[in-house]
């Protein structure tokens, strides 16, 4: 008996983080990838990825990685062999593990942690290891550069990432995203719960703060300092190609798409259908959260090709001078009025 519910029990879990760290995020990227550029590309006028084959060139995509994988591999002479070729997996490895603790139903989740925004946060930010990998191995000083930008970068925009959370976490009164997301299902708005609570109605700054941190987390414009063509010539990417260039891109567009879920799932309510429970809201469930999730990331493209890049102190300057001060005092607030409420 025990031995069967051993083999169920892993059978079961080997399931869950097969479809939540491959399927679901490989899923994304390509749907993602596919729609919000071409969405771009419409908003734009762009007709040049209107033309490549099938539907307004939906076979760009296949197009795109069968040039990545069928290009040359090359190394440069003076590289750190062994570093250069795992800096991108360690990228798109910190990627796929944000995805094993957020929730996707009642029952959809690889591992329910009790500090699961905490986790999520924290691999987020082992990226950055990776590209100072990639830039130091290089062996060029513009992708040296470029990482350390990166790490510059990643060190003052993880405080308001972290504090545009913490209003969050102190309005669900825990750190599991199961939790938050079921906190907002069952919340109320003035004694009325038919939308349930979601987050976003209180905690509209730290959304704003979330997403504006999350920009530069990766690196998108206006924030695109560390791989500035003008400067530095593609960055830490400069000496990579063919399938360890298409890792970065992965890693990229992946975490894009990792942030606007933890997004969705702090301030949208995640999977949560009001009033929907139990196997239905297991079926239902990815679907809204990839439906929310594809807002939030449609959001931070808009503003990536919108808005021109900035320069180094005035991205440090927004950082420190405006983003974390802001944090501050939206949870001085969000602390007076839960005591007081």
């Amino acid at each position: 008996m025990m031995l069967a519910l051993e083999i169920g029990w892993g059978t079961t879990l080997a399931i869950k983080t097969l479809v939540v760290l491959t399927i679901i995020p490989l899923g994304a990227l390509i749907l993602g990838y596919t729609f919000l550029l071409k969405m771009m590309s419409h908003m734009q006028s762009r007709l040049g990825p209107m033309d490549p084959g099938g539907f307004h060139g939906w076979f760009q995509l296949v197009g795109d990685g069968l040039k990545f994988l069928q290009k040359e591999d090359i190394m440069p002479a003076q590289a750190d062999r062994k570093v250069f070729a795992m800096a991108p997996a360690v990228v798109v490895l910190s990627t796929f593990l944000i995805f094993a603790v957020i929730p996707m139903g009642p029952d959809l989740v690889v591992e329910n942690l009790d500090v699961g925004i905490f986790y999520a946060l924290a691999v987020s930010s082992l990226s950055v290891v990776g590209v100072l990998m990639a830039g130091w191995s290089s062996a060029n000083k513009f992708a040296l550069l470029s990482a350390l930008r990166s790490a510059a970068q990643l060190i003052a925009y993880e405080l308001p990432l972290l504090l545009a959370t913490v209003g969050v976490i102190i309005q669900a009164g825990t750190l599991n995203l199961q939790e938050i997301v079921l906190a907002q299902q069952n919340g109320a708005i003035f004694g009325w719960s038919g939308i349930g609570d979601p987050f976003i109605l209180t905690q509209f700054v730290g959304f704003t703060l979330f997403l504006v941190a999350a920009q530069a987390e990766l690196s998108q414009t206006p924030f695109d300092m560390p791989v500035a063509e003008s400067e530095l010539v593609s960055g830490y990417m400069v000496e990579y190609t063919g399938f360890r260039f298409l890792f970065f891109f992965i890693g990229e567009f992946g975490t894009a798409f990792a942030f606007a879920a933890i997004a969705a799932t702090l301030f949208l309510g995640g999977w949560s259908i009001p009033g929907v429970t139990g196997d239905m809201a297991n079926i239902l469930g990815p679907f809204v959260l990839f439906a929310k999730l594809m807002a939030v990331a449609f959001l931070m493209f808009w503003v990536r090709f919108t808005y021109p890049r900035l320069r180094e102190d005035q991205l440090q300057s927004l950082a420190w001078k405006v983003l974390i001060p802001i944090g501050l005092i939206n949870i001085l607030i969000t602390g007076i009025l839960k005591v007081a409420i």
